[in-house]
């Protein structure tokens, strides 16, 4: 489960603690860019929108819930990212490594 993320030690950064919504969707957003979906054979489509993305995703955050974005890459490469919550709705009790100053 994504909010026990929490509890690794040594696993947290600076640069990617955020305090408003909007600086975290905008590194999901800008993490998607540098790493695209894979396109079908067939022209259809694999994955929801950017947009649709990025809409549940200023949806969930400020409700405490995680967001997890994960598809494969035009390499086919598997690439998972994701905001984890502190706090976290599922998970009150974890305490945040990195709390707001």
């Amino acid at each position: 489960m994504t909010g026990h993320w929490l509890m690794r030690q040594n696993q947290t950064a600076v640069e990617r603690t955020w305090t408003h919504v909007v600086s975290a969707v905008t590194w999901l957003k800008s993490t998607y860019e540098a790493n695209p979906p894979g396109e079908r054979g067939d022209g259809g489509r694999a994955y929801l929108t950017l947009e649709h993305k990025i809409t549940y995703a200023m949806d969930a955050l400020p409700r405490g819930v995680d967001v997890c974005w994960v598809h494969y890459t035009k390499s086919q490469s598997l690439i998972s990212f994701s905001v984890v919550c502190c706090l976290n709705h599922h998970h009150p009790g974890l305490p945040c490594p990195l709390p707001p100053a």
